[in-house]
């Protein structure tokens, strides 16, 4: 029982919130994109979305970690929470800007570059192992590089209809952030969104350290909302100096604002920094690639999208990867635990109780 505990907490429960969160956030871009084609600055929206998030989490933090022993605040760890902060908001800001002067298509196009990234990172910060002749640092390799292949199919390669569309409704990747025009700079917006991804990849790195130090997911959250917010406040005064735009009007608009702040950046920031905690980046990062086959699926439920067989064909090849890394990393789980094992049972120590026993027999 125990044992059946253990692996649905390990692996059953991450991987049905990391699917969770993905698809809110998918749906949280939906909302957005429609929003902002109503004239809903990007600026005011992440300002209060972020303020939202640190309100609802107040309450939730002090419920679920009132009776924990917290590591005390130190000016180190209120800056490590700022820069963290700092990241998470460039990083958006960034793709704000990429979208703006490209299209969503390239945005999706350029987030299979964080899984690589934070893959090497890891590598680079001894987050994750990787040997060689190891079949299971191949296989995390191997499946890695399949996850980024299997999005790109989709991305770029369309392929016959298989479930036609009966009705014209705009698809997910043809709502641009601000009706992008065909003279958009597609170099600015590539650069931009490339930038957002690989801040992304070291965002998700250096969390993972931070929330080792900290494991209090709730108050860790509350804290990055906090100075997100400190940033767009001042991001705001700079940019909106009208303040007519600061009145968000009960349409979409809203509705925008109060599903990101409740879902987007407060569930799906929480449901990563818990999965960084009990996977590691690279798990948490493996799974953006499979937002754009979520939001192909969403499109057709959602929009009467049409589906296509590239569609198909790069979900499964995502899925085959995300298993062949899940595999590796269990795999090399399960071997540490037996490494570990194997040590305590060698060690001389680990005689002592029986030859105490012996002696005062």
């Amino acid at each position: 029982m125990a044992r059946e505990r253990n692996y649905f907490y390990r692996e059953v429960l991450p991987f049905v919130a990391m699917v969770a969160a993905e698809c809110t956030t998918v749906g949280s871009s939906t909302v957005y994109k429609a929003a902002v084609s109503k004239g809903l600055s990007y600026h005011i929206f992440m300002l209060y979305s972020y303020a939202i998030s640190a309100l609802v989490l107040i309450p939730l933090a002090y419920i679920f970690h009132r009776k924990t022993q917290l590591p005390p605040f130190t000016i180190g760890l209120l800056f490590k929470f700022f820069l963290l902060g700092a990241l998470g908001f460039v990083g958006q800001y960034l793709g704000n800007i990429g979208i703006a002067y490209s299209s969503p298509t390239l945005g999706s196009a350029m987030s299979n570059l964080t899984p690589a990234t934070t893959f090497i990172l890891a590598v680079l910060f001894r987050m994750e192992k990787i040997e060689i002749r190891s079949i299971s640092s191949q296989a995390k390799i191997i499946g890695t590089v399949l996850s980024i292949a299997g999005a790109f199919v989709v991305v770029l390669y369309n392929g016959p209809a298989v479930i036609r569309s009966h009705a014209h409704q705009p698809s997910l990747h043809s709502i641009s952030l601000h009706q992008v025009s065909a003279q958009s700079n597609w170099v600015i917006g590539g650069v931009a969104l490339a930038a957002e991804y690989i801040i992304v990849s070291i965002w998700y790195t250096y969390q993972a350290k931070v929330i080792k130090d900290y494991p209090a997911e709730m108050v860790f959250v509350f804290f990055y909302n906090v100075s997100c917010g400190i940033l767009s406040l001042v991001d705001c005064l700079i940019t909106e100096r009208n303040f007519d735009a600061w009145k968000v009007q009960p349409d979409v608009r809203l509705i925008s604002i109060l599903y990101a702040g409740t879902l987007g950046t407060g569930l799906s920031i929480l449901v990563h920094t818990w999965g960084l905690h009990v996977k590691g980046p690279v798990y948490v990062a493996l799974f953006l690639p499979m937002t754009i086959a979520i939001a192909a699926i969403m499109g057709v439920i959602l929009l009467g999208d049409t589906l296509y067989l590239g569609c198909i064909i790069g979900s499964i090849i995502i899925s085959t990867g995300f298993y062949t890394v899940v595999w590796g990393k269990t795999k090399e789980e399960i071997m540490e635990k037996s490494q570990d094992y194997d040590d305590v049972e060698s060690s001389p120590n680990s005689m002592a109780p029986l030859l105490k026993e012996h002696a005062s027999a």
